[in-house]
């Protein structure tokens, strides 16, 4: 069995994020999906503007979001992020965000390690690949470079 490959991007809860029950909007969760799929891609070497540039578009076709507890102000977290499935036109990430210490981080620099930190929400998120037309294309085609980064990674 292959251990899970998890990309890390931590951050802190910003005030702006919390409703008034003190506690993450759930919305946000969707917004800190994206900053980890995005950053997972760039630290692979292949910035999400330079997939545009190419003229190539990623876009969200299903999300599944599950709660377990709160994030709040301030709470340092840690969006986990990895590719579960992929083909030469679709792409599937899993996600999980943890309420995580300063500790706990140096602790597991490495990307490959089982996520630390209290498990706050899970998630996936599945992404066609399309052309500026909404045509779905095939990755391998048109960004082989980028096809190859990914199927290295999942």
């Amino acid at each position: 069995m292959t251990q899970e490959r998890w990309h890390q991007h931590q951050f802190r809860v910003r005030y702006e994020e919390t409703d008034q029950m003190g506690v993450v909007y759930h919305a946000n969760y969707l917004t800190w999906f994206e900053i980890g799929r995005t950053e997972l891609i760039r630290e692979l070497g292949y910035p999400y503007r330079r997939i545009e540039e190419k003229g190539l578009l990623l876009p969200l076709v299903e999300a599944e979001i599950k709660f377990k507890k709160p994030a709040r102000y301030d709470d340092l977290v840690c969006v986990n992020t990895r590719v579960i499935d992929m083909s030469s036109v679709r792409l599937h990430f899993a996600y999980e965000i943890r309420k995580v210490s300063e500790e706990m981080l140096a602790l597991n620099e490495d990307s490959a390690a089982q996520p630390n930190g209290e498990l706050l929400v899970t998630g996936a998120t599945r992404h066609v690949w399309v052309n500026p037309s909404w045509k779905p294309i095939r990755i391998e085609k048109e960004a082989p470079e980028l096809w190859q980064l990914l199927a290295k990674y999942s």
